[in-house]
């Protein structure tokens, strides 16, 4: 099992952001990172919204950031760490710049980029920037297929109904060929159809632990999966978190208060098909409780797991 950082300060969601978090600057976020890849952990990742509805603020917050442009600085102060996204709302992205804007991420970094995709689930977020809700999953299909078409060919062409470009060159390609590590993020059955059909990973969000098994049967039985190697990505964290990033009370959202209990912890986690996984810290007063959790994870788990 891989074992991921969710990069504190980068969310103000009520139900799993902690008070100390918010007076981080990006310097010290940076630091996460670099920290966790001096440790040994696979990769950082940080989520995306461009804006809250007010009615909204009190469980989401409207602390996020673009993502690609804060994996981009946080590529830039690593050199080994695989730098992702969760997620990125790509209907919200006109394709040729997202594929452009994440093609440098990965040139730049010499080929750490890795984004995970997601739909959204703010209909007034669409509504302000102009893009149907109720056609995001489409466009989500036809924007990828794009996409993958701008990052491996050497003529791209496409003609679809929301992307169009013919007689075009693209470059630099992604470091990483065919593309850019991609995993989808969500729960319906048409982001595993999409996983399926696109994606190197999944990584759902309101899935239970039991219900794990039967979707990946249910992804892996699907037109265009090819047996690929291909992550699933959970965390315990989620189980926190309800619709609309509700609070739940959930005693299962932490992996333990002793190493052998994260240690089972994840290895249940592994035997549901899970490859990767965040082992979100408890309540902690600072910042520097956070570094020794961090720290105390690299050392006590991460080896007699990995």
């Amino acid at each position: 099992m891989r074992f991921a950082v969710y990069l504190p300060n980068c969310m103000h969601v009520a139900a799993i952001t902690q008070p100390w978090e918010h007076e981080l600057t990006g310097l010290e976020i940076a630091g996460v990172a670099k920290r966790a890849e001096q440790l040994g952990y696979s990769m950082v990742f940080l989520p995306e919204h461009f804006l809250t509805p007010r009615g909204h603020l009190e469980l989401s917050g409207n602390h996020y950031f673009d993502a690609t442009t804060a994996q981009a600085f946080i590529a830039g102060a690593t050199s080994t760490i695989r730098i992702g996204s969760m997620v990125t709302i790509l209907p919200l992205h006109n394709p040729v710049i997202a594929a452009k804007s994440i093609a440098t991420l990965d040139w730049f970094s010499g080929g750490r980029a890795q984004v995970t995709i997601g739909v959204g689930w703010l209909k007034e977020e669409y509504d302000v920037i102009g893009v149907p809700f109720t056609k995001r999953g489409r466009i989500t299909d036809e924007y990828l297929a794009a996409m993958f078409e701008l990052w491996g060919s050497d003529s791209p062409s496409f003609d679809g109904e929301f992307v169009k470009f013919n007689d075009v060159a693209f470059g630099p390609k992604p470091i990483q060929q065919p593309r850019p590590v991609v995993w989808m993020g969500g729960d319906a059955d048409a982001v595993l159809r999409r996983a399926a059909r696109f994606g190197d990973g999944w990584a759902p969000w309101l899935t239970k632990p039991d219900e794990l098994p039967a979707k990946i049967d249910y992804l892996r039985s699907q037109p265009g999966f090819d047996d690929r190697p291909f992550s699933v990505f959970y965390s315990l964290a989620v189980l926190s978190i309800g619709e609309q990033h509700a609070i739940v009370e959930d005693s299962r959202a932490h992996y333990g208060q002793s190493a052998q209990q994260v240690i089972d912890t994840c290895g249940r986690l592994a035997e549901l098909g899970v490859t990767d996984t965040w082992v979100n810290p408890p309540p902690l007063d600072d910042f520097n409780a956070y570094l020794d959790h961090m720290q105390w994870v690299a050392e006590e788990v991460i080896p007699k797991v990995g």
